[in-house]
């Protein structure tokens, strides 16, 4: 490996040539602000925050993209530089609408930021003579697309075509009119966007954000009128600390329960719950379909699972020729909401009319999932509200709850019980694993007492496949994650005909662990820091703690297909776990 050495602020150092000044200076601990640049996603150098003096040359240079070279000598706080900065904040402010008070991104705004460091005068947004930019706005169930906030950085634009591979996202116009948008700023909803939520992630700003329900579910608490029954998904114990400055992949689930309790819900219940529901049902599919295809119907399998709802809309619209080896099951999402108002309901003795059902997501999908039409029985919504892991934490600072000072807690509803397979849900390779556990058990019926299977943990590759003996057959499986990795999945399928038995697929990186509703890390720390192995970490470490960590080993899933749902795949399972997809349009083919 070739290197070079040149002088930063005075400090000799020697790096790889292939090293940005940007890059050097960090190696050395000297700070160079920026604000487009996210490591190995958007490297344009369009902020211009980034400049440096570089000896010999006329012009200031970014730092993030300009490569280092043998005796450069290169200054980065110098006044011509905080000049140059400070300059293109004022620009950047001129055209930002400054609510900051309201603005879920108040409290780690990397814009903000630099607006305090640098003691930036607005003067120029605030003049009277000074014409701001026509805003925009894109408000769907799911995202809002909100232009006052943009400063034209890119990143959600890179991050839209490199996470997700789809390309909903561009710039729109030219010059002082340039906007950040589906084409034409046409309606998401039809755009081929999934929400996988990878933008919000990316934008340093509040430019993009969840579509906020927390002042309706705050409502709801307030009069009284239904009974409220909340539940949580598995990684929203591993990430919700961190709004309230735990170590990333702190398990906080007992002070969690308590926060939610606080909050007014009359009745705490855990997603992980039908997470080990949705291993029954779908674990019946896939026997089902196995012995299909070893009949003679080769079209019986792969069985894909049907857990992410940003995967579910990127197969209606751009594979749907696959749609029927989706899995009929719904996400456990919709599962425990129809459990809770059609079985739960009888229990606790509430029709069904009077209870509302929220869910605490990680992912921002999960609205627009809950309100699919296909996602009721009997005139019933599964769901009725959805709130991210940033919105809890957001809504429980609003109540004056002091999160660290809570007592862990174990909530009392049998909704809440469930194995460690339900818990590795939220990470990617979960759902297979949890699969496996109890299809090899109830094909072989033998309780193994491995139940890990390592070959496909893990968020390092984007496609994990394995080799798995079951009941003397070999099956070859898959785990695949982050959307952008779906087409060659596709095309793996398609050239093996037979080759695949089983795939799982999650539209975020990592699994739901890193979903679009999850805390958001500021640039400099989402390079330095795997927040997806650490907060899988904590999901793998409850599992490994559990007494029962298979699916069908849970007394009150037994208990619910003793007393209500009869067997896995009944006609009342049906009825109320499973639904049907179809293809979709986007507006690009309408």
């Amino acid at each position: 490996m070739n290197t070079v050495t040149l002088t930063i602020d005075g400090q000799q150092i020697t790096v790889p040539e292939k090293y940005t000044i940007l890059q050097a200076a960090k190696e050395l601990g000297i700070y160079i602000p920026r604000l487009c640049y996210l490591k190995d996603i958007n490297e344009t150098s369009a902020c211009r925050i980034c400049v440096v003096e570089i000896e010999g040359m006329r012009t200031l240079k970014n730092s993030c993209t300009v490569r280092v070279q043998n005796n450069m000598v290169v200054r980065t706080n110098t006044p011509r530089v905080k000049k140059s900065i400070q300059k293109n904040l004022m620009l950047l402010a001129s055209n930002h609408k400054f609510d900051c008070w309201k603005c879920p991104r108040e409290r780690n705004c990397e814009f903000l930021y630099l607006l305090r460091k640098y003691n930036i005068d607005n003067s120029m947004g605030e003049d009277a003579h000074f014409t701001k930019k026509h805003f925009i706005t894109n408000i769907t169930d799911a995202i809002v697309l909100d232009s006052s906030k943009c400063i034209l950085c890119g990143r959600c634009v890179s991050a839209c075509q490199k996470f997700a591979g789809t390309g909903a996202l561009d710039f729109n116009e030219r010059g002082y009119h340039t906007y950040i948008s589906s084409a034409q700023n046409h309606d998401l909803d039809d755009s081929g966007c999934i929400y996988c939520g990878k933008c919000i992630q990316a934008c340093p700003t509040g430019a993009l954000r969840e579509k906020d329900q927390i002042d309706e579910v705050l409502e709801l608490l307030s009069n009284k009128e239904y009974y409220t029954v909340v539940q949580v998904a598995p990684s929203v114990r591993a990430a919700l600390g961190e709004e309230f400055g735990y170590p990333i992949g702190t398990n906080v689930e007992g002070k969690l329960y308590n926060a939610l309790a606080k909050l007014g819900f009359d009745d705490v219940t855990d997603t992980n719950f039908s997470a080990d529901v949705t291993i029954m049902e779908e674990g019946a599919e896939f026997i089902h379909r196995l012995q299909e295809f070893k009949n003679g119907n080769k079209n019986a399998l792969p069985l894909f699972t049907s857990c992410s709802p940003g995967w579910i809309r990127y197969i209606e619209y751009y594979y749907p020729e696959f749609l029927s080896n989706l899995s009929s099951c719904k996400s456990p999402q919709q599962m425990h909401g129809a459990l809770i108002k059609h079985y739960y309901a009888q229990k606790i003795n509430i029709p069904k009319e009077k209870i509302k059902v929220v869910s605490i997501m990680p992912c921002i999908a999960k609205k627009y999932e809950a309100k699919r039409p296909e996602m009721e029985a009997d005139g019933a919504r599964d769901v009725d509200y959805v709130l991210t892991t940033r919105e809890l934490a957001r809504m429980i600072r609003r109540q004056d709850i002091d999160f660290r000072a809570l007592e862990d807690i174990v909530p009392s509803s049998p909704m809440a019980k469930y194995t460690g397979a339900g818990v590795i849900f939220g990470a990617t390779g979960g759902v297979m694993e949890a699969a496996l556990r109890t299809v090899r058990d109830l094909l072989e019926q033998k309780d193994y007492a491995d139940v890990d299977f390592a070959a496909i943990r893990g968020a390092g590759d984007g496609i994990k496949e394995a080799e798995i003996e079951i009941d003397g057959i070999k099956l070859t499986v898959a785990v695949v994650h982050g959307a952008v990795n779906f087409k060659e999945m596709f095309e793996r399928v398609k050239q093996n005909p037979g080759k695949y038995a089983f795939v799982e697929f999650m539209a975020c990186t990592g699994g739901c662990v890193n979903g679009g509703g999850q805390p958001i890390l500021r640039a400099e720390d989402q390079e330095n820091i795997d927040i997806r192995a650490q907060r899988a970490k904590a999901l793998y470490n409850i599992d490994a703690q559990k007494q029962l960590r298979k699916s069908h080993q849970n007394p009150v899933v037994i208990e619910l297909y003793k007393e209500f749902l009869e067997k896995p795949g009944s006609d009342k399972a049906h009825k109320l776990l499973h639904t049907h997809y179809a293809k979709k349009e986007s507006y690009s083919k309408l």
